[in-house]
């Protein structure tokens, strides 16, 4: 479990696809003013990572709410409110549906507006042009980014990544930039404007997150940056997705 900043931990989950590659996944959490602590997202624990965790939390009693925001992110959820059970749960419709028993609270994060429950210590925002749930389930590009107002740290899973070598190859390498999720051509919603609304979504959070100075990535690195990082890379991964969106208005105006 890492500490990002005074009130933000982020602990480094193992996802592996078909078993061997790890491509990483992730949960954070968040210490609110009144001293309470919010889990977003949840992962497999180790049993350091587990008693920090509880240590953290006064044994898990200080957790108020635990946040679920990727729709494709559900291996880990019910886990992860056996740890909490007193806590509030909140999590997207998926979750729901693919976990019906838990006590979910309130209507899916996907559809908070700006007074959503947690609007004290977060800012959220949803992908615009792209399905949120896409009939192909392979395709994870949407999810709720989660921006901590206090440290100015974003919480996202698979919308944007950050490329990065596991193990010790990982403290050689360098990371990649920000990149869009590979797949956003199968997301795009098949209509048009669908590109130009993913385009202008994709600039607002970079001028509206403008100083975001710590991007958590589930896939697979934590990524610190510079002032003014957030924005420059941010636009820079769309322009590497243009012929992507040219491609689409081409096919759907």
């Amino acid at each position: 479990m890492e500490k990002l900043a005074d009130t933000f931990w982020n602990i480094r989950g193992v996802f592996r696809v078909v078993g061997v590659l790890n491509i990483g996944t992730h949960m954070s959490v968040v210490k609110r003013d009144n001293g309470k602590f919010v889990v977003i997202d949840g992962c497999e624990l180790d049993d350091a990572q587990r008693e920090a965790l509880l240590a953290l939390t006064g044994n898990g009693e200080k957790v108020e709410a635990v946040m679920h925001v990727h729709p494709f992110h559900t291996l880990h959820v019910e886990a992860t409110h056996q740890l909490f059970p007193k806590a509030t749960l909140y999590g997207t419709a998926r979750h729901r549906q693919k976990a019906p028993s838990l006590p979910w609270s309130g209507t899916p994060v996907e559809d908070w507006g700006d007074d959503h429950p947690l609007a004290d210590t977060f800012n959220l925002s949803v992908p615009e042009g792209v399905h949120f749930v896409s009939a192909d389930e392979r395709v994870h590009v949407a999810s709720v980014l989660v921006r901590h107002r206090q440290s100015g740290i974003v919480h996202v899973d698979d919308t944007f990544n950050v490329m990065a070598a596991s193990g010790t190859l990982g403290k050689i390498l360098p990371q990649s930039s920000l990149r869009m999720h590979p797949m956003l051509s199968r997301a795009l919603k098949q209509e048009p404007g669908a590109a130009d609304a993913y385009a202008g979504w994709a600039r607002w959070l970079a001028s509206a997150w403008s100083k975001t100075s710590i991007v958590c990535a589930a896939h697979s690195a934590v990524r610190e940056l510079p002032p003014g990082g957030f924005k420059k890379e941010v636009e820079d991964a769309l322009q590497k997705v243009s012929g992507v969106l040219d491609g689409h208005r081409r096919r759907y105006g």
